[in-house]
C-alpha cells in the first residue's frame, strides 16, 4: 500500500497548530509511522510537542535522518483568505492552508517516502525522522529538545536532510548547504532630559544613538565568501516614546539584526558593537547599554557525499541542477549541524507566512519522489 502524501498534508493542514499548539499534528504523523514499524517516542519540553521516530537498529552506522516541524505561524488576518486557513481546500491543482508550504508538506512528503521504503524495501540500517512543534517560535523546546534526547539514548543520524522550502520560483532549483548566523542587539542610550531651550542642561541620548547606529550600519562587515554572500546588519528601530516637542528626552532605545557569514562569530560581533557602543557613549558623556541574542551561528556542510546524493536525487526527479545555497534566514539546521551532516531541501516557498499560502499538489508528489529516491541511494 502507498502512503499518499497530499492526504497526510491535507490531515496536516487540518490541525490548527499555530505555534505552540499542536493540536493533533504530530498524532497523525506518528499513526502513519507507526503502522510502517516505526519505533515512536514522544519528547515533549516546556509545553512543546516533539516527535522522534526511529525504523531500524538502534545506533546503526548507516542511519539516513529527517527533520522538519508542524507548528506555523499564525494566520493573520483571517478575512483576507479566500480559502479557510485550516481547511485543507483544492483548487486549481493547489493545496491552500497555512502550513501547506512551511511546511506540514515537507513533513508529510519525508513521512511517506520514508514509511513506504522501510515497508517495501528494508534497508540495511536505519531512518529517523524527528519532528517538532518549536522550529516557528522560540525554538527552545523543538529540535534542540530531541537532539538533547537523542544523546541521552545514545541516538544517533548518519546524515540528515532538513525538508524546509528552498527554492525560490521552480522546483529543483536550489538546496541549501549552510546557513548565515543571526544575532539581534538591543541598544539603551541614557542621558539626561531636560528643556529643549537649554540644551547645555541636558545630555540628549538621540545625536548620540544616531551616531551609534550610523557607525554600525555605515560598517562593510565583509565582501562575502566562497559560499556565504556578504554579512549584512539591519536597524530595525529607534524609539524614545517622546510625544513633547520642548523635552529632551532622558533615554532612547535602538534594535539592530545581523545575518553573518562565516568569516564573524557571534562573539566577534558582539565585542566589535560594544566596542563602538563604548566610544559614542565616551565622545557624547552617556552611558550605553547593549543585551544580545544569538539565533544562531553560520555553519556549512562542505559540498560532498550528502550534498552531492541529494542533489542526483533532485536532478533525476526534476531534470534540474540543484545550486547549492547558503542564502534565506535561519532554519534548525542550525541545531543538527551540531550532531551530524546536514543539508536542506524542500518545496517552492514563495507563500510560505502568506496569506492563502499553498502548495502545487504536483510538487509535493515530486518532493515524496526525490526523498525516496535519496533513501534508496543512499542504502543501495
Amino acid at each position: 500500500m502507498t502512503t499518499d502524501a497530499v492526504r497526510l498534508t491535507a490531515d496536516l493542514i487540518r490541525c490548527a497548530s499555530v505555534t505552540p499548539e499542536d493540536d493533533g499534528a504530530l498524532d497523525v504523523v506518528e499513526s502513519v509511522l507507526s503502522e510502517a514499524g516505526f519505533s515512536c517516542v514522544r519528547v515533549d519540553r516546556g509545553g512543546v510537542r516533539n516527535l522522534f521516530a526511529r525504523w531500524g537498529a538502534k545506533g546503526h552506522p548507516r542511519t539516513f535522518g529527517f527533520n522538519g516541524h508542524t507548528d506555523v505561524v499564525p494566520v493573520g488576518d483571517a478575512a483576507a483568505w479566500t480559502m479557510p486557513p485550516f481547511g485543507a481546500e483544492e483548487k486549481d491543482g493547489f493545496l491552500y492552508g497555512r502550513g501547506a508550504t512551511d511546511m506540514k508538506s515537507g513533513v508529510a512528503a519525508f513521512a511517506a517516502a520514508a514509511a513506504d521504503f522501510v515497508t517495501r524495501t528494508p534497508p540495511d540500517g536505519a531512518v529517523i525522522l524527528t519532528i517538532t512543534g518549536d522550529e516557528e517560535g522560540a525554538s527552545i523546546d523543538g529540535t534542540t529538545a530531541l537532539l538533547d534526547y537523542m544523546d541521552a539514548a545514545g541516538e544517533r543520524m548518519s546524515v540528515c536532510l532538513v525538508g524546509e522550502p528552498t527554492c525560490p520560483d521552480r522546483m529543483g532549483e536550489m538546496m541549501k548547504i549552510g546557513r548565515r548566523g543571526s544575532m539581534s542587539a538591543w541598544f539603551t542610550v541614557n542621558g539626561v532630559q531636560g528643556h529643549s531651550a537649554y540644551p547645555h542642561r541636558a545630555k540628549n541620548p538621540l545625536p548620540a544613538m544616531a551616531r551609534l547606529m550610523d557607525r554600525l550600519a555605515s560598517h562593510t562587515l565583509d565582501e562575502g565568501t566562497d559560499h556565504f554572500d556578504a554579512s549584512t546588519l539591519a536597524v530595525v528601530t529607534i524609539d524614545t516614546g517622546n510625544t513633547a516637542t520642548n523635552v529632551i528626552p532622558a533615554q532612547c532605545r535602538a534594535t539592530v539584526n545581523i545575518r553573518f557569514n562565516d568569516l564573524h562569530s557571534g562573539a566577534s560581533l558582539t565585542e566589535w558593537m560594544q566596542a563602538e557602543a563604548d566610544r559614542v557613549a565616551g565622545e557624547f558623556g552617556v552611558t550605553v547599554e547593549m543585551k544580545v541574542k544569538i539565533s544562531g551561528e553560520s555553519f556549512l556542510t562542505p559540498p560532498g557525499a550528502l550534498s552531492d546524493l541529494v542533489a542526483a536525487a533532485v536532478e533525476a526527479e526534476t531534470g534540474v541542477a540543484p545550486v547549492l545555497s547558503t542564502s534565506g534566514g535561519t532554519s534548525d539546521a542550525r541545531f543538527v549541524k551540531d550532531h551530524c551532516p546536514v543539508v536542506e531541501f524542500g518545496l517552492v516557498g514563495r507563500t510560505m507566512h502568506q496569506v492563502d499560502e499553498r502548495v502545487e499538489i504536483a510538487q509535493i508528489h515530486q518532493l515524496k519522489a526525490i526523498y525516496g529516491r535519496i533513501l534508496r541511494d543512499y542504502f543501495a
